[in-house]
């Protein structure tokens, strides 16, 4: 059978818009072809018609690759009751339902995971993210009107294997446009959250906000306000890995400007926000403070878009304080770790962005001797690749220039002269080990220190990573300290 794409009236009266038959074959193979066969089990067992709905059919209908391990939501007019009957029947496990909204939660073999939403009316309180009241409905048109965008709100009847799109939804997707369901103002007034993800599915699809829809989010964007801290992370983080779909670059910088047009960026960093419209020295940088900060993401790899994005966050502290930026890295490091802190971030996150924004300073006018620079290699080794990343995008970003960064130059050129001459970078490549350094007469409460120290010394020159050496070394530590 091929697909159908059904259209509802504002009468909600279904038609059959006339698509030809290789449009047809196309989203037909497209969905049918990654469909795991165990929704066309769960579909077969629902006296309801089951629909998927949201991204994955918006990604379908937009040529985009989908995956068997993909995200997958779906929706029937069916209780829950009824839906995870047939989820067992068909082979899924139920981990979670949540009479109240309507929601199960399922993983089916291979790691197939989705949510089912019944569908539904949903009632706010003005910006909190989960309804006030729930009030469920037969009506998929009614359903429709709950989502976010128009794109969103497209759905694939999985036993009929047709497209039904109450909302014009298809349009949207075809015209790259995100257009709210209902008013924008109405939209955006119910859920705080949908600010974030205004800018977070721009950024992933490539699609346009329209007037509307960024006026509305504008005018609402206080109330990001009341979405809980770990879920702003959450968005924060889906939005700079937003290239992952389309792989585009450019994407996580699409998302971050709406966040700053629609003035939520002001909300979630007012401390990075505070750089908008702040000069730097036209020498070095062709941008303010602010379009510096979102341009070092965009030139900077997945791994170190949160340091990119906050390695400058203390330049507005220094200059509203001070009048200049001396020691914006230092003073950037402890807001990065406030902010994170604010955020809920994974400790491990705080921790190394803030030494990231700490350190991305280091040798910018290549006056470091060597010497330290060798130390610094050693001391920073587990970080270096992140370190050369955020040095390298903080430079490109200052003048839009992709040669490589002279400090990054100077510092790969020392690094492979101590790898060539034997350096050990870590206390594992140390031709001595705690026990060793024990047996020279080191207290076991100082071996740690003692062992650093080591490992700093060899940094100088590889041939000192001697095991007759450093053993030495060891025993006039075990001296000085039995004379502290």
């Amino acid at each position: 059978m091929f697909a159908e794409i059904f259209f509802f009236l504002p009468s909600a009266l279904p038609y059959v818009r006339a698509i030809d038959n290789q449009e047809k074959n196309c989203y037909n193979r497209a969905m049918r072809k990654v469909l795991p066969e165990i929704f066309l089990k769960l579909a077969d067992g629902c006296k309801s018609p089951l629909y998927l709905v949201g991204g994955s059919v918006r990604d379908c209908l937009d040529g985009l690759p989908l995956f068997e391990n993909a995200d997958w939501d779906i929706a029937a007019a069916c209780s829950e009751e009824e839906l995870t009957a047939a989820a067992e029947k068909a082979g899924f496990a139920v981990r979670a339902v949540y009479p109240r909204t309507g929601t199960v939660k399922l993983t089916g073999e291979n790691g197939v995971s989705c949510e089912f939403t019944r569908f539904r009316h949903d009632t706010y309180r003005a910006g909190v993210h989960a309804p006030a009241e729930v009030t469920f409905t037969d009506d998929l048109a009614v359903d429709a009107t709950r989502r976010d965008f128009c794109c969103n709100a497209v759905y694939y009847d999985i036993r009929a294997d047709r497209f039904v799109d109450p909302l014009g939804g298809i349009g949207d997707i075809r015209a790259k446009k995100l257009r709210t369901v209902a008013p924008a103002e109405k939209v955006f007034g119910e859920d705080g959250l949908r600010l974030m993800r205004l800018a977070r599915q721009a950024a992933q699809t490539g699609y346009t906000p329209d007037e509307e829809c960024m006026a509305g989010a504008k005018s609402h964007a206080k109330l990001i306000g009341d979405i809980v801290p770990e879920r702003v992370f959450r968005e924060l983080m889906l939005l700079l890995h937003a290239d992952e779909k389309q792989n585009d670059c450019t994407a996580p910088y699409r998302g971050l400007r709406i966040l700053k047009e629609t003035d939520v960026l002001k909300e979630i960093l007012p401390e990075l926000a505070a750089g908008d419209g702040m000069a730097q020295n036209a020498r070095f940088h062709d941008h303010d403070v602010l379009e510096h900060s979102l341009r070092t993401v965009l030139y900077a790899p997945p791994a170190v878009r949160l340091a990119a994005l906050l390695h400058d966050v203390g330049k507005p502290y220094c200059m509203l304080e001070n009048g200049n930026y001396h020691g914006h890295e230092i003073e950037g490091a402890r807001i990065a770790r406030d902010i994170l802190t604010r955020l809920k971030a994974p400790a491990a996150v705080t921790e190394r962005v803030s030494l990231l924004v700490r350190l991305h300073m280091r040798d910018l006018d290549l006056k470091m001797k060597e010497n330290k620079v060798r130390r610094e290699l050693v001391l920073y080794y587990p970080f270096l690749d992140e370190f050369f990343a955020v040095k390298q995008a903080d430079y490109s970003a200052c003048k839009d220039d992709l040669s490589e960064a002279p400090t990054v130059v100077k510092w790969k050129e020392i690094l492979s002269r101590m790898r060539r001459e034997g350096v050990p970078f870590s206390l594992k490549e140390l031709a001595v080990n705690g026990a060793d350094v024990q047996s020279a007469g080191v207290p076991a409460k100082n071996t740690a220190d003692v062992l650093h120290a080591l490992l700093l010394d060899c940094a100088a020159d590889g041939a000192r990573n001697d095991r007759k050496r450093l053993l030495k070394l060891s025993a006039a530590a075990a001296a000085k300290l039995k004379n502290v």
